[in-house]
């Protein structure tokens, strides 16, 4: 029997792969194992095919691993932990026989082609300037390029969107490989508890049943989140952002109110959920690759696919609880 660990120390790696890189193929990965998974000494720093497995499965059943990338890390382990307690299961994060044998119900194959649409390629933008000054100039905060908007939609690392496409334009017509993590959970979300310590937010049904992990990056050492108990106000999606120097934190030089148009690469991505607690909130980001790697400015950063789950599930008056436990087992 395995030995229940806390969530919040589960620093312990999916180790994965061996001195030699893996070819990312489709038939490679829809085929890889995740039951040998945790049986190497060491991570590899090259995107393994089992833990793109792993991370698209998990993302299915409503533990998410936040950026699908094929790296093995603390975000994976912990949304196995997530999967062991909405299953009931010992909480170790470890892919066990058990776990692989749950996760391995869903037949449907990861990777799968998808072809790219006229609309894929509109509401680009060139680039997306660090300055808020700069940004608020622009009309919207939209997509680089078509590679970067599949791989928000399909829950994927831009690098390996590129790698499973390497001779790939993404231009209309074209047939590219995405992964395919499934349809957004359902349900009515009752309670969420942001976990600090174990960098998680979980969402919970009315009762009592884990509906959900997420990864999440909550608050900073500079701009710490908020304490105790808040409640849901409302949800905004496509929020434009208000910068103020005197509320919330310093950009740069920008020492005026500035109007952030919205967008997908906006400071809180495609989805605010706003908090009875003023100025916080939990919302998207641009960079989905850093949750849980960076602070963020007090608030709860999910990816924007999560967040905006997130927000399917909810309506005003949810409680939210910030939390900050030794042991970060859902309960």
């Amino acid at each position: 029997m395995k030995k229940a660990l806390p969530m919040s120390l589960l620093a312990l790696s999916i180790s994965v792969g061996g001195a030699a890189a893996r070819e990312l193929k489709p038939d490679i990965i829809n085929a890889a194992s995740i039951a040998s998974i945790g049986t190497e000494k060491s991570a590899p720093a090259d995107p393994d095919p089992a833990v793109v497995r792993l991370q698209v499965l998990l993302d299915r059943a409503g533990a998410s691993p936040g950026v699908i990338d094929g790296l093995a890390g603390e975000n994976v382990n912990k949304a196995v932990a997530g999967f062991e307690a909405m299953n009931k299961l010992p909480v170790d994060g470890r892919v066990d026989p058990d776990v692989a044998s749950r996760l391995e119900g869903n037949t449907t194959p990861v990777v799968e082609s998808y072809v790219v649409s006229a609309e894929d390629a509109k509401g680009l933008v060139d680039e997306i300037p660090e300055d808020y000054g700069e940004k608020a100039k622009m009309q919207s905060l939209g997509y680089t390029s078509v590679a970067e908007k599949l791989s928000e939609r399909f829950h994927m690392g831009i690098d390996l969107v590129n790698a499973l496409n390497p001779a790939s334009k993404f231009a209309p017509g074209d047939t590219v490989w995405v992964v395919s993590p499934g349809v957004p959970r359902q349900g009515k979300v009752k309670r969420i508890e942001a976990d600090r310590k174990a960098g998680q937010v979980l969402a919970y049904a009315g009762d009592g049943a884990l509906l959900a992990v997420y990864p999440a990056t909550i608050g900073s050492e500079d701009n710490p989140a908020p304490s105790g108990k808040h409640k849901v106000k409302g949800v905004a999606r496509m929020p434009v952002y208000r910068y103020d120097p005197k509320l919330n934190f310093k950009q740069g030089k920008n020492d005026k109110v500035l109007t952030i148009p919205k967008g997908p690469n906006g400071p809180v991505g495609t989805v605010w959920i706003d908090l009875t607690e003023p100025t916080y909130g939990i919302h998207g980001t641009p960079e989905p690759k850093l949750i849980d790697k960076v602070g963020s400015h007090g608030c709860v950063r999910l990816t924007n696919w999560d967040a905006e789950e997130l927000a399917g599930m909810v309506k005003p008056g949810v409680l939210v609880d910030f939390v900050n436990r030794s042991s970060a087992t859902p309960k």
